[in-house]
């Protein structure tokens, strides 16, 4: 499905596979231009080359509260004008809480849920002074029911923090015309579920608690986002939308 993008830019973090690389392309289809933001930089480098002229890669990791704000500066001075923010990118954590590592906990939070916070914080100024923009966030199933066979405490955590995040920056953001929403899908072919693809025990085991009886492909879980992005959700903020196969649906 094409959602209309013409004349926007987005910058899009994780960008480079998966779902990202597939929001990438939904917003270029749609006539807009990206941003492409990523540590991997061959697979960015060539998501950006394969999207055609106009488009951008850089490398950011989002941790890195100055490397973002340096990072989004140049990015609005390359583009001009930012209409929306795709925050993709993050990290698994499957530890148990008994074998969870302090130093994990702080960095699945860190990457994502204060990733997010600092390209938010980078952007909202730019979008307030422009009347608005769209911000979507990629949140997870586990952040609604307390983890999976896949992430759990941790990522959970930082999750379900990325959803209230969502609901407060939709809260204080719509009398500036900023919209803020949130897409939780549940197991997806991508290179970070990889592990639990290859495992017939576990993989059988999640499958078996999604009423669709499959895994989403990424692009399924793309074109929530896009929609979110888009001015076809133009009375959509503060939603945390399930691209989930039935697992959660809740009220």
């Amino acid at each position: 499905m094409r959602y209309d993008y013409d004349g926007k830019v987005a910058i899009v973090t994780g960008g480079a596979k998966g779902i990202g690389r597939e929001v990438v392309q939904g917003i270029v289809n749609g006539g807009g231009k990206v941003a492409l933001l990523d540590i991997d930089d061959d697979a960015g480098k060539k998501t950006v080359a394969d999207m055609g002229d106009g488009n951008r890669f850089y490398h950011v990791d989002q941790a890195n509260r100055e490397e973002v704000n340096s990072t989004f500066a140049q990015i609005i001075k390359d583009f001009t004008k930012v209409d929306l923010l795709v925050n993709v990118a993050g990290i698994i954590s499957a530890k148990p809480f008994d074998e969870l590592p302090p130093e994990e906990w702080d960095r699945t939070i860190k990457i994502n849920l204060t990733g997010p916070y600092n390209t938010v914080a980078a952007i909202w100024s730019h979008f307030k002074d422009n009347g608005g923009g769209r911000i979507v966030n990629v949140s997870s199933v586990a952040g609604k029911i307390g983890g999976g066979l896949l992430g759990t405490v941790a990522y959970a955590s930082s999750k379900a923090g990325l959803n209230g995040f969502t609901k407060a920056v939709a809260k204080e953001g719509g009398k500036y015309g900023i919209y803020a929403n949130a897409v939780a899908p549940s197991f997806t072919h991508t290179s970070m579920t990889k592990s639990l693809s290859e495992d017939p025990e576990k993989n059988a085991k999640v499958i078996g608690i999604i009423p669709l009886g499959r895994p989403a492909e990424a692009v399924e879980i793309a074109q929530m986002i896009l929609f979110f992005g888009s001015d076809a959700a133009s009375f959509i903020t503060g939603e945390i939308g399930d691209a989930d196969g039935g697992v959660v649906m809740d009220g």
